[in-house]
């Protein structure tokens, strides 16, 4: 294909993605409006964001699978149809059940433009070609996360919270469009196909059970309580089920004979690390922006823009550079390095850091993830089989958000306990600033009573330096313990096989490997016949004589 062809078929592919993410971000600054329009509780809060990750999730790896079963862009059109109808009703919810259910099918749509958009990427560039152009779906990921938040705030001041859900739409059905019109993939050969049903039962039941658990505890019940023992022990009942209907199955989900692949391995522990790393910074960064630094919504969407600037302009600038040489390897570990210090200088900061300095830190993390997170697919796509690259792309995939959303979990709850311990501390002194406020304090002490926090910009001084030092020093302790994981994605990367970059598509390696082996069939028969007829020549005098004594009887 011809770069003209190239980019006229990603650029349904890019829509796709942006519509995914849109999805997941632009409801996050209107959240609290639907749920006091549909008369929404804090569970219901929790459910509307943990049933579109659940989703998302648990479909991911499933979708890979069926990508390499059966017709990728039929596929791909299908995960848009999903999300375009699941969105469109979404947009008339009467009440939190019917929205909670919307998301999940939303979820559905969005893990297969995620999975289908790497892997389809791969059907049409090669590895070697494929670097210079993941910085577009870097910079997709990094409009749709800054700007969404944007545009929810924008649409429910002005519009309606409804129109969040219906802001998509047009984007989608342009997607589905261009896909129909400008995908052109190489036809699959035809073969009779098993579908894992029991694989999928068992993996989403245990990874559900696994998600909900990390996402309730602390909040709905004890981490350590009975809710909890019951539920750990569901989930590993149901994911060691599916481990060994996976070993019996003849088209697992996801084979685990992949894990034999070192390449395919020390990448799906990277994506554990960098997962976390994603997810946890862009949560608890805008509570940092919001709770530390006294910005509303939008205003802390626009302050985490350094980091995304990070990840779009370095993710480019590496692709390039990687499509140009052909190496990955130091590209990835300086990544892996930058995001390391990133963490690491986050964890230094507090409520009154100069901005210009947090702002250093965010670029160099998102620097960091950009050199290594898409690139992690790009490896090992070029490492695996032509048949696997679907699975193979999903994996990592599923992994990065599996270990995003553990970490995110377990790391607020830990930021929880923290915010706890510091306005402990600092009790008499918050208590001698309220009192000091006279009658307004006693309508901000019932609020801090509650356990929900005010607008932190509209708080009076004394109490507003308090909440914002106690949670400035939380957020940046929660990066200081994510740190460390770092280095588990800089020893994954280091010990990562050096394989070069192959120059050819999906469908060319296909070919070329079945021409392989025709090639080593024909050279094993013809060493066979040059077997035969060494045979033959050996025992010709022997034939002869006999011959000749059968004559002169």
């Amino acid at each position: 294909m011809t770069h003209r062809q190239v980019i006229q078929s990603l650029t349904g592919l890019l829509m796709g993605m942006f519509v995914s993410i849109l999805a997941g971000t632009v409801v996050s600054t209107s959240l609290p409006v639907i749920l006091s329009d549909l008369h929404g509780d804090q569970t219901a809060y929790t459910w509307v964001v943990t049933a579109t990750l659940l989703a998302t999730t648990i479909s991911t790896p499933i979708w890979g699978k069926l990508a390499d079963l059966s017709n990728r862009k039929m596929l791909l059109q299908l995960s848009l149809l999903i999300f375009v109808a699941a969105s469109a009703i979404a947009g008339f919810s009467q009440d939190t059940s019917m929205l909670i259910t919307m998301r999940v099918f939303q979820g559905l749509g969005a893990g297969g433009l995620t999975a289908l958009s790497q892997i389809v990427m791969a059907d049409i560039i090669s590895p070697r070609e494929r670097g210079k152009y993941m910085g577009l779906f870097g910079a997709v990921m990094a409009l749709g996360t800054v700007g969404g938040p944007l545009i929810g705030g924008f649409i429910t001041d002005a519009i309606n919270w409804r129109w969040n859900f219906f802001v998509a739409l047009p984007f989608a059905a342009v997607a589905i469009f261009l896909i129909q019109k400008t995908l052109h993939l190489p036809e699959q050969a035809k073969r009779k196909v098993s579908i894992d049903y029991a694989g999928i039962i068992l993996l989403s039941a245990g990874v559900s059970l696994l998600l909900v658990w990390v996402s309730l505890a602390g909040n709905q019940f004890e981490w350590a309580s009975t809710t909890t023992a019951l539920m750990v022990a569901g989930a590993a009942a149901a994911l060691l089920a599916f481990i060994i209907v996976e070993l019996k199955a003849s088209e697992p989900i996801i084979p685990l004979t992949m894990f034999r692949n070192r390449t395919f391995t020390l990448s799906v522990i990277a994506s554990i690390s960098v997962g976390v790393s994603m997810f946890g910074t862009s949560v608890f960064l805008a509570q940092y922006m919001q709770l530390a630094r006294g910005a509303n919504a939008t205003q802390s969407g626009l302050m985490t823009i350094p980091m995304m600037a990070g990840l779009l302009i370095v993710s480019t600038i590496a692709g390039a550079l990687i499509s140009k040489h052909g190496k990955w390897k130091m590209i990835m570990v300086t990544g892996s390095l930058l995001q390391l210090v990133g963490l690491y200088l986050l964890g230094t900061i507090h409520y009154d850091t100069d901005f210009v300095l947090v702002s250093v830190y965010m670029f160099l993390l998102g620097a960091g993830l950009g050199m290594v997170m898409q690139n992690l697919v790009l490896i090992v796509q070029n490492a695996v089989t032509p048949a696997e690259i679907g699975v193979a792309s999903s994996g990592i995939a599923f992994f990065r958000s599996l270990g995003g959303t553990i970490g995110v979990s377990v790391l607020g709850a830990l930021m929880a306990s923290k915010v706890v311990d510091l306005l402990g501390g600092k009790a008499a002194e918050l208590q001698g600033a309220i009192v000091a406020l006279g009658a307004q304090g006693r309508e901000v002490a019932a609020a801090l009573a509650a356990g929900s926090i005010p607008a932190v910009h509209s708080l009076p001084d004394p109490v507003r330096t308090i909440i914002e030092s106690s949670y400035g020093d939380s957020v940046a302790f929660v990066f200081m313990v994510a740190a460390p994981l770092s280095i588990l994605t800089i020893l994954t990367v280091m010990f990562l096989p050096n394989l070069e970059l192959s120059t050819q598509t999906r469908d060319q390696r296909e070919k070329s490997d079945a021409a392989a082996t025709g090639l080593l069939d024909l050279e094993r028969a013809e060493q066979e016949l040059a077997g035969i007829s060494e045979a033959l020549v050996a025992v010709a005098p022997g034939l002869e004589t006999g011959r000749q004594s059968v004559v002169r009887g």
